[in-house]
């Protein structure tokens, strides 16, 4: 697998040893937040609320991040429309569920932390306190205004330690019906906030160390892709926002426990801050874990820059199978548990055999289920399909296949065919079918949790449809086919935080001045996902604790500095 193409709109990385304070800066603020995404632009307006002067360093050419292209749900625990309503999100239970599926091997419900290690538990705990009033706050500045979405299932509403299934998504007022486009929408809103506040944003620069000071981080270098470097004190503190290391080849490969593919994320999603908090002393964890989605294989490796996960899997006359010709998984799983089925072990043949998945359908689901959102695969008229390969018959089909996978051997570690596919494929087929028929998956469950029918896309309602998620194949052509394989919406290890933001050191001790939120940090929620927007609704808490605490930090550095306002965006 090889790494994409580098954005060549920012400064390549350097050396990122710290700096020493220079002795003219080219500006000074409060707090600095590196940054423009779901984390530092929540980060930046809570700090400039709280009075202080910010400065927000974006190392792409346009703020917004990964974010910018998520449908950007956030899941927000006790929110405030959910008690309006009468319902019930106890933090007892709340703590229960978040806990049961981020450690599953050490939770017990009867110890006072349940199980997990102390700070674990304190960050759950920071998440349900303050997710609600973060996202009370932007929506009351005009930030982030939300309207409530009652009916959208957590991933895991059927365990029983989730007693409040539905109810806990936000989404921006603003965005359609499918909610598909309200990244786009949270980014515009947030940034005219933004600017109309007075943070003062400075794109086109990649942030490649800090400048310590007796200890402390006081600031940052920079660098522009033309070359420019300004170095920006800061009176308080440093927050880092800069996504995690989906986009640098070394890092996935040597930290990831599964081959996954480079993903959605931001293409400047590179691991920058693993590196400059290194040299800051700080300790990382969750490094093997990341936020996980199928990916079609020729996007991510022809235009890595506009990739969007494969959120949904349309259709119900749809399967996968592996490069034997054979169904190995349940295609209708939320995406994050789809893509770990991928990164199934072999041990006989030594070999991940699921590692390129082939999703089959029929004309019926592309007549009435194509669609592009949420990464949907089976294109309508017009759509790009150049992923889409088609066959008149299941044995021309299986020859247009191996052809495709021909072309990206060397992305694959040369995955191709077996002699068997065509034959396994039909009798795949024939077993999926007579499910579809009774309406039940025997072998993989298709479509008996909510999150599956959530997710299902439209399909053709038909009289004998009772499985809304499965109908028969037709066994005449045309077919169609498309090449998936695991990738990352974006990583989530990183620095280890404290409940506020604080980085901290291989004592567990904050290193004073440094501050980090979102994907470039560890994730509180370990190896789980808990439900849709469980990304960015602890991330905004986090965004929210960490402004408090760096505003609360004594001010230094009181020089009067201004750079050219050429640097500021505006929008």
């Amino acid at each position: 697998m090889s790494n994409p193409q580098p954005n060549t709109r920012a400064a390549l990385r350097e050396s990122a040893a710290p700096a020493t304070t220079p002795s003219e800066p080219d500006a000074v603020a409060d707090v600095v937040v590196v940054g423009g995404g779901g984390g530092g632009l929540p980060a930046a307006l809570f700090s400039r609320w709280l009075g202080d002067e910010v400065i927000l360093l974006e190392k792409a050419d346009q703020l917004g991040g990964t974010a910018r292209k998520a449908a950007f749900w956030y899941w927000v625990p006790n929110n405030r429309p959910l008690r309006e309503a009468g319902l019930t999100d106890r933090e007892e239970d709340y703590l229960r569920f978040v806990a049961r599926l981020s450690r599953p091997t050490m939770y017990d419900a009867t110890e006072p932390t349940l199980g997990v290690p102390q700070e674990e538990y304190d960050a759950y705990r920071a998440i349900y306190e303050s997710a609600s009033p973060a996202a009370e706050l932007l929506n009351s500045r005009g930030a982030l205004p939300y309207r409530h979405v009652p009916d959208a299932y957590d991933y895991w509403s059927e365990i029983d330690e989730n007693k409040t299934p539905q109810g806990r998504v936000l989404i921006h007022t603003d965005a359609k019906e499918s909610m598909a486009d309200g990244g786009a929408r949270s980014i515009e809103s947030m940034t005219e906030s933004a600017v109309r506040d007075g943070v003062d944003i400075r794109l086109g620069f990649r942030v490649q160390r800090t400048i310590i000071e007796d200890g402390r981080v006081v600031g940052v270098q920079a660098t522009s892709a033309a070359g420019e470097k300004i170095s920006v004190l800061a009176r308080k503190a440093v927050i880092f926002a800069t996504g995690g290391f989906t986009h640098d080849a070394e890092l996935r490969r040597n930290f990831l426990s599964a081959p996954l593919y480079p993903g959605c994320a931001a293409i400047t999603n590179e691991g920058d801050f693993v590196r400059i908090a290194a040299f800051a002393g700080a300790q990382t964890r969750n490094m093997n874990y990341a936020w996980m989605c199928p990916i079609s294989l020729e996007r991510a490796v022809n235009n890595p820059s506009s990739l969007i996960g494969s959120f949904c899997v349309a259709g119900d006359s749809t399967l996968f199978v592996n490069k034997y010709g054979k169904r190995t998984m349940n295609e209708k799983l939320q995406y994050n548990e789809l893509a770990q089925e991928f990164f199934t072990w072999d041990a006989q043949r030594a070999e991940y055999p699921n590692l390129v998945m082939i999703q089959i359908w029929d004309q019926r689901s592309q007549d009435n289920s194509a669609d592009t959102e949420y990464g949907r695969l089976i294109p309508p008229p017009g759509a790009d399909d150049a992923h889409v390969i088609s066959g008149a018959t299941l044995s021309e089909l299986r020859d247009n296949i191996a052809d495709r996978l021909e072309r990206y051997r060397d992305r694959t570690g040369n995955a191709a065919l077996a002699e068997d596919f065509l034959a396994n494929l039909e009798s795949s087929i024939a077993r999926f079918n007579t499910f579809a028929h009774n309406g039940v998956d025997e072998d993989f469950h298709r479509g008996e949790k909510p999150v599956q029918l959530m997710f299902n896309g439209a399909v053709k309602d038909e009289p004998g449809h009772t499985n809304p998620t499965m109908w028969p194949l037709s066994d005449s052509g045309p077919y169609y086919a498309a090449l998936l394989v695991g990738g990352t919406l974006d990583t989530k290890g990183g620095p280890k935080t404290d409940t506020n933001g604080r980085v901290l050191d291989d004592n567990s001790t904050p290193i004073p001045g440094l501050y980090g939120v979102g994907n470039c940090v560890a994730s509180a929620s370990a190896q789980a996902y808990w439900a849709g927007g469980a990304t960015l609704g602890p991330i905004i808490a986090f965004a929210y604790r960490a402004a408090h605490a760096a505003h609360s930090e004594p001010a230094r550095h009181n020089r009067d500095v201004h750079a050219a306002t050429d640097h500021v965006a505006h929008a």
